[in-house]
């Protein structure tokens, strides 16, 4: 082989492997792509639970400084449980 088949024969290699990378890597592009709505979902899920959570702290701090008898405790617990629901 002459010294310019092996470098038409190198460019080639060279194209191929260049072609089969630029796939891979579009492949893994869209994958990601994919998943980025249901992160999306997942991180407004998560905002919301937070959210609920934060208001029940303050109804259980509320509740814990209140200084009133355990009949309205009862009272803010069963309706922070039937809030949930």
């Amino acid at each position: 082989m002459g010294g310019g088949q092996m470098m038409v024969v190198l460019i080639v290699m060279i194209a191929c492997i260049a072609g089969v990378m630029k796939a891979k890597y579009q492949t893994q592009q869209r994958a990601a792509d994919d998943a980025a709505p249901q992160d999306r979902i997942d991180t407004q899920l998560l905002a919301d639970e937070v959210r609920r959570l934060r208001e029940r702290v303050v109804v259980l701090e509320r509740i814990a400084t209140d200084g009133e008898g355990p009949s309205k405790l009862d009272r803010e617990i069963e309706a922070l449980r039937l809030k949930d629901r």
